[in-house]
């Protein structure tokens, strides 16, 4: 039986960045399905191609995680550059979120005015900067040298943000943004919705700061979808595609990976899973009361996909906030990426579309079977309904295709029923997943673990992961 020096259960983002920046080891890593990529895979559904999920890239340029790893590893992806990140649209009024901050600045002034934008949106892009220049970030446990790391970085952040580091979103905007319209707010938390998983309520400034400023970065649109991203990466890696791990087995100084379809060895295991996810892959009694202490995020996604027939030129990215909720959602606003009309296979015979909305992940594991498709009809036509009402030039009887999806559907495909993992609070950050776990050679990686939300943030834990890794238990 081979043994591995690291086996990756998972072709997620986390899972194909830390299997690239050690692709010179002998390792292995497993994939369920056909598709590389997990919940950022592209899919073929009768004869055309999605993004399972949302697509914008971020990250790509100097001094950041995922550009150092990209560089790291000698991959050049083929993105084009988006001149507007995002278009919102409210109550038939448009903001485009664009990297100049003048621009941006001079359009939000227009559609949600107030007299203290200019000091808001700044000290939003100044936090986000010297977050990103910040040189020790590190987050990690269960070891006396990764305690360490941590320390020096909690100490960096508060030297560099000082009592910002404990102030809330909400205190933060009840002080600059006094008396806040409700529906600037409603802009406010359909943009943190798409970062981090989560509203103004719930974040520190810091989280704040980092999720409104996504767009003043670089943002992509991958060509020929989002997994040829995972192509690339994983190219020179030993990868086992349709072949999905039922156990893994601790013994004395090795893992037994057993698949569907083999039995392995390894000395290091790295989950790109769902902490949630995970404890029913063990029988040791420590490990699955481990992955057992984290408490389940209940939400995920519903996402439409359709094939439109159409010539009209679209952005590649929107966002529709609504005055209600959606059905069996719990969001009022709706994302939808546009392929490039020129993409050569998500185009090849029409616009591929994603449009996706945040819903509860156990409500659809719960209902039974025609019930299930009763109410994934009903918000599947509620978000068709407004998405022909604010494309008015797109005609129902150009749609090719259409079908949709739910928690239950990617637990199907990329087993989690969860759609990323937990805001960070800053005063109980110990009890966040480490990628670091107390069992020797058994690792996490991937949204669910520090540090955060997006492309970015999974870089930025693959960094701390490699330098964890590299060190002796």
């Amino acid at each position: 039986m081979n043994c591995f020096d690291m086996a990756v259960i998972g072709s997620g983002m986390g899972g194909s960045l830390i299997s690239a920046l050690n692709k010179e080891k002998d390792i292995i890593v497993f994939e369920k399905e056909s598709n590389l990529g997990g919940c950022a895979s592209t899919f073929q559904k009768a004869g055309n191609f999605y993004n399972a999920g949302a697509t914008t890239f971020v990250g790509y340029e100097q001094n950041h995680p995922i550009k150092m790893i990209f560089e790291a590893i000698n991959y050049t992806p083929d993105m084009t550059k988006c001149e507007v990140a995002i278009r919102v649209i409210h109550n038939k009024k448009s903001v485009d979120r664009v990297k100049d901050f003048d621009t941006f600045l001079a359009n939000i002034n227009e559609r949600y005015p107030h007299k203290n934008n200019t000091l808001f949106w700044k000290t939003i892009k100044d936090i986000d900067e010297k977050f990103w220049r910040l040189k020790r970030l590190h987050y990690a446990k269960y070891k006396l040298s990764s305690y360490v790391k941590t320390a020096y970085s909690m100490v960096e952040l508060l030297a560099v943000f000082k009592f910002d580091l404990f102030k809330s979103a909400q205190h933060f905007m009840d002080e600059i943004l006094t008396d806040i319209s409700s529906e600037y707010r409603a802009f406010i938390d359909a943009q943190l919705l798409i970062t981090l998983q989560t509203t103004s309520k719930e974040i520190s400034l810091l989280s704040l700061a980092l999720g409104l400023s996504y767009p003043f970065h670089d943002v992509f649109y991958v060509n020929n979808g989002m997994g040829t991203l995972f192509e690339g990466l994983l190219k020179d890696v030993n990868v086992h595609k349709n072949e999905q791990i039922v156990k893994i087995k601790k013994e004395e100084v090795l893992y037994r990976v057993i698949s569907n379809k083999n039995e392995y060895m390894a000395k290091q295991v790295i989950l790109n899973s769902s902490v949630y996810n995970t404890a029913h892959l063990f029988d040791d009694e420590n490990i699955k009361n481990y992955y057992e202490s984290f408490s389940f995020s209940d939400q995920s996604a519903f996402a439409v996909y359709l094939t439109l027939d159409s010539q009209e030129d679209f952005l590649h990215h929107y966002q529709i906030i609504l005055n209600e909720n959606i059905p069996n959602g719990i969001s009022n606003s709706i994302f939808i990426s546009f392929s490039a009309k020129e993409d050569k296979k998500l185009s090849k015979n029409g616009y591929s579309i994603n449009i996706s909305t945040h819903t509860k992940a156990l409500f659809w594991k719960n209902i039974d079977k025609e019930e299930y498709k009763k109410q994934k009809q009903i918000t599947q036509n509620f978000i068709m309904k407004h998405f022909l009402e604010n494309f008015v030039t797109i005609q129902q009887e150009s749609i090719i295709d259409i079908h949709s999806a739910t928690s239950a559907t990617f637990n199907k495909f990329i087993n989690r029923y969860n759609c990323g993992g937990k805001a960070i609070p800053f005063k109980n950050i110990l009890q966040t997943p480490s990628c670091r776990t107390p069992f020797k050679g058994l690792y996490n990686v991937g949204d669910t673990v520090f540090a955060g939300q997006g492309c970015p943030g999974i870089a930025l834990g693959v960094e701390v992961l490699n330098k964890e890794i590299h060190e002796p238990f």
